[in-house]
C-alpha cells in the first residue's frame, strides 16, 4: 500500500457536487500537484486531507491508518495557506514554536526545534521580528518553518505562492523543492499556475470541473495531454480539425493536406472527424525528411519576444505556429511568405 492512500472521494455541497469519485496513490517523500483552474475542486481534496472537511463518500489513509473522519489535530498534517495565516501579535521564533507549544512540547524541545527551523529557512537573524516587519516571501517561508516544526506526515501547501510576485515566486518555489528533498516529506500542492506545477513536481494531476482530466509526471502531462482541456489548459497548443482517413496507418487529412501521426488511433474509425494538437516548439523551418509531415503554409505575423520568436501561419482555415529560438543571425521569413514546416509523426496528437 502506498504511503497517502485516497479512495473513490467525493465532496457534496447541498445539490452540487465538488469532487467526483477521486482517488489517487502517493508514496512517501513524492510531490504531488493538484492543478486546475478556480472551482475544479483541489481546493476541496486539500480540505479533505487536512481534516477541515470531511468526504460525503470514500476514505482517506495515511501510513496504513484510515483517518477519514479523524480530526485535524489527529492527523499530523501540516498545512501552508495562500495569505500566510501568521500570528501578527507573536515573533518569527513564537510563531515558529506555537504548535509545538500547543503539543506540550518543553522548552528545551521548542527551542531547539525552532533554532532548527530558522536555520533550514535561512531566516535565523529574523527571530525576534514581528510577521508585519517581513517581506511577503520571508513570512511565507516562516509559515512553511511551522507548519514542519511538529514533523508532520504530510505537508499540504495551498497555492501558497499566489500572493507574490514573480521574481520572489519563482525563488521560494524552488526553496520549497530543495526543503521537501531534504527532509524526504510527503507533499500535496495546490496552483492554477501552470508553470510551478510542471518545475516542482513528481506527478501533477490535472482536475477540471471536480474530475481529474490526467495524472502523470510534468513531461507526460505536457508531451501528451490526452484531453482538450489538458492541452488547451497546460502552454501553448495548436489544434487542428481534421479527418481520419486510415487508422491502420494513422493518417488524418487537415484541408488539402495529408498528416501522419504514430499515436493510435484505437477509440477511432475511418471518416470520423477529430481534433489534432501539436506544440509550436515541435515545429521546425525545413523540408520534408523520415519519419516527418511537411506542410506549406502562409506567414501571417512574426513575433519577438525575447529568447524565442513566434512564427504564426495559416494551413487553409487553420492557424499554425511555431517557436524558433532567438538567433541574431538566422534570417526568419516575413509576412506572406509561403514556408514549408515540419514535425515528427509522433509529435502529431490526436485529443479525446
Amino acid at each position: 500500500m502506498a504511503f497517502l492512500e485516497i479512495s473513490n472521494i467525493q465532496k457534496r455541497f447541498g445539490e452540487h457536487t465538488a469532487v467526483h469519485d477521486f482517488s489517487i496513490s502517493i508514496e512517501k517523500g513524492e510531490f504531488i500537484t493538484f492543478l486546475g483552474p478556480s472551482g475544479c475542486g483541489k481546493t476541496t481534496i486539500l480540505r479533505m486531507l487536512a481534516g477541515f472537511e470531511a468526504p460525503s463518500v470514500g476514505s482517506i489513509v495515511f501510513d496504513g491508518k484510515d483517518v477519514t473522519h479523524v480530526p485535524t489535530n489527529k492527523r499530523n498534517v501540516g498545512m501552508v495557506f495562500q495569505s500566510y495565516a501568521l500570528f501578527p501579535n507573536m515573533t518569527v521564533a513564537d510563531n515558529i514554536g506555537f504548535g509545538l507549544k500547543v503539543a506540550n512540547a518543553s522548552k528545551a524541545e521548542v527551542d531547539a526545534r525552532v533554532k532548527e527551523m530558522l536555520k533550514l529557512i535561512k531566516l535565523d537573524a529574523l527571530a525576534d521580528r514581528y510577521p508585519w516587519q517581513m517581506s511577503g516571501g520571508q513570512q511565507q517561508r516562516v509559515a512553511l518553518a511551522r507548519a514542519l516544526a511538529n514533523k508532520p506526515k504530510v505537508l499540504l501547501l495551498d497555492e501558497p505562492l499566489s500572493a507574490l510576485d514573480a521574481k520572489i515566486r519563482i525563488s521560494l518555489r524552488e526553496e520549497i523543492r530543495e526543503l521537501q528533498r531534504e527532509l524526504h516529506i510527503t507533499t500535496v500542492f495546490v496552483t492554477h499556475d501552470q508553470e510551478e506545477a510542471l518545475s516542482i513536481s513528481d506527478r501533477i494531476v490535472v482536475l477540471n470541473e471536480g474530475r481529474v482530466e490526467q495524472t502523470g509526471t510534468p513531461a507526460s502531462i505536457y508531451n501528451f495531454p490526452r484531453t482538450r482541456f489538458v492541452a488547451s489548459f497546460i502552454g501553448t497548443l495548436n489544434q487542428l480539425a481534421g479527418e481520419v482517413v486510415d487508422t491502420a496507418l494513422g493518417e488524418i487529412r487537415v484541408g488539402k493536406q495529408l498528416l501522419i501521426t504514430s499515436n493510435p488511433l484505437d477509440d477511432l474509425r475511418n471518416g470520423q472527424k477529430c481534433t489534432l494538437a501539436i506544440r509550436p516548439e515541435a515545429i521546425t523551418l525545413d523540408g520534408a525528411g523520415a519519419g516527418k509531415n511537411t506542410v506549406h503554409t502562409v506567414v501571417d505575423d512574426v513575433s519577438f519576444l525575447g529568447s524565442i520568436v513566434r512564427i504564426r501561419t495559416h494551413l487553409g482555415s487553420e492557424v499554425l505556429s511555431m517557436d524558433v529560438f532567438n538567433d541574431p543571425n538566422q534570417k526568419l521569413p516575413a509576412r506572406g511568405d509561403t514556408v514549408a514546416l515540419s514535425f515528427a509523426f509522433e509529435n502529431l496528437l490526436v485529443l479525446a
